[in-house]
């Protein structure tokens, strides 16, 4: 089968399609036929070894969904022929979905509903996870309330417009003034422009004066920011940053008003299959989509890890073998 490797760390150009053997499911896992894999930053990470080094020859991609191939002797709930999706493959414990076959646990994959898109689904489970986990899983997100999304425009950003909208909350989200009208069009009943001079104030006035929760993909540009605008109990869920050692300010803004600071990642789920059979059930309701700015084939891959970490596009990127 082919497959994207990398033998050292580094830049994209240590990314090669590769001829290597199939893989074989062990006793709790699954072989699946990858129809689309998507990519992530934390892919790139993987590979420039920002994150804990690897072992290489490695396979990036941590989204995945296909057929399944094969499974393995105690896997009793997935056959042969089911269309399933999952996540958390691609970081060092497994060879990546970048490649035309990948083995995956079982309890990282659920089957895709049948009016849902092979593409679509292997785009969903890093962006649609973690807008699911923190909305719902550490927020608590309810109807009518307000909840600022920062990053509208990108991966978890417009899955989590979409997951607001169909719990009835009141999103509130900034992105670049091309994406507007789309975020709107996902269910954000405010859309700001994130470089405006008053934004702070502008999401004061479309809240209300004040936000219920927070999705904060840019701790350190944000931190404060998210205590300004928090009405009395905010509770802020953060998922990443540029700088590893943000802080506040004026801690004072968030005391004064018990704001609620959770740090998350996906993979901490209890359960990641209760989290990815959500997102199925919402994107085979229609009320949640994930849109594919671009695809590429094996052999771009080095260029769609340039671009998820450097374009802007909405939505998600997916390599299809």
């Amino acid at each position: 089968m082919d497959a994207v490797r990398l033998h050292t760390h580094g830049g994209t150009e240590v990314l090669d399609v590769e001829t290597v053997d199939r893989p074989s499911p062990d006793s709790d896992e699954v072989l699946v036929e990858v129809a689309a894999a998507g990519v992530n930053p934390v892919d790139t990470y993987f590979r420039d070894g920002s994150y804990a080094p690897v072992a290489v020859p490695f396979t990036p991609g941590v989204d995945f969904a296909g057929t399944v191939a094969a499974v393995g002797g105690g896997v009793d709930r997935l056959a042969v022929g089911d269309r399933v999706f999952g996540t958390g493959i691609g970081n060092g414990s497994h060879q990546g979905a970048y490649a035309e076959y990948a083995t995956a646990p079982a309890r990282q994959v659920v089957t895709v509903p049948e009016p849902v898109g092979m593409d679509e689904a292997g785009a969903a489970g890093v962006a649609a996870g973690t807008a699911w986990r923190a909305l719902f899983g550490h927020a608590g997100l309810g109807p009518a309330e307000y909840c600022l999304v920062h990053g509208g425009s990108g991966g978890v950003g417009h899955a989590a417009v979409q997951l607001g909208d169909a719990v009835s909350a009141r999103v509130v989200t900034t992105a670049a003034p091309g994406y507007h009208d789309a975020l709107a069009s996902l269910g954000a009943e405010t859309v700001l422009d994130y470089g405006r001079e008053d934004l702070e104030k502008a999401v004061l006035e479309a809240s209300d004066g004040g936000v219920d929760v927070a999705l904060d993909h840019r701790l350190d540009d944000y931190l404060q920011f998210d205590a300004a605008v928090a009405a009395e109990g905010c509770r802020v869920v953060g998922i990443g940053e540029n700088d590893p050692s943000p802080g506040f300010e004026a801690v004072g803004t968030a005391r004064s008003k018990d704001v609620r600071y959770q740090f998350m990642s996906l993979f901490n789920a209890p359960d990641l299959r209760e989290v990815l059979s959500g997102v199925a059930h919402l994107m085979a309701s229609d009320e949640l989509s994930v849109e594919l700015a671009r695809r590429y084939d094996l052999a771009e891959a080095g260029e769609a890890q340039r671009a998820v970490m450097e374009d802007s596009f909405l939505g998600k990127l997916v390599v299809e073998p």
